[in-house]
């Protein structure tokens, strides 16, 4: 190995660990706690190090958010994959959806509450969103009913979920009735 790629795999590590810190900082304290000193005091490494990586908070939160966004993208696939028949990848996709926000609040803030400087819904959208856009597309294109274009649909269908996850999350609707609402969006929604 040369010298050159054992420093790539240096930085590359050190980013992950900046990335994985941020994170557990984030989802134990909110990511107010997120200081470029917090993280360099628990990574050990200097804040000139951290600045070499990202240029300041909004990006890590940035580079968080395509990382959840990769990770949502493939827990959505998973759930569905497993589902027969659209009644159950639509209910399954649902479920998937609510409880990666419910697992990885920090996370799911990163992606659709803070500013990472991210792009959303234009050319220029990073890969991992898009790609997250359509692992909720596959299953709910099939539902959309006719005349409805399949991508607002799917606009409308993450809207609700969005809002369901972020009530949940503030306490405003109650616990023991969010299996009912599921239900309830997948019925009236989707055309099965």
């Amino acid at each position: 190995m040369s010298v050159q790629e054992r420093k790539e795999r240096e930085r590359a590590a050190r980013e992950r660990l900046i990335l994985a810190t941020a994170r557990e900082i984030a989802e134990e304290q909110g990511w107010d706690a997120v200081t470029t000193r917090r993280l360099s005091e628990r990574i050990e490494y200097s804040q000139p190090v951290l600045y070499s990586h990202f240029r300041g908070k909004r990006e890590i939160i940035g580079a968080v958010a395509l990382e959840g966004a990769a990770e949502m993208a493939a827990a959505l696939r998973a759930a569905t994959s497993a589902a027969e028949g659209p009644r159950a990848r639509v209910t399954a996709l649902a479920r998937a959806y609510l409880d990666f926000a419910a697992r990885n609040p920090a996370v799911y803030d990163a992606m659709f509450r803070l500013d990472g400087g991210l792009a959303f819904a234009v050319e220029d959208t990073p890969e991992p969103l898009k790609d997250a856009f359509s692992a909720l597309l596959e299953s709910l294109e099939e539902v959309a009913g006719d005349g409805v274009h399949p991508g607002l649909f799917t606009e409308v269908f993450w809207a609700a979920l969005h809002g369901m996850a972020t009530l949940a999350r503030a306490g405003r609707l109650p616990p023991q009735d969010a299996e009912r609402r599921t239900e309830l969006l997948v019925d009236r929604l989707a055309v099965l």
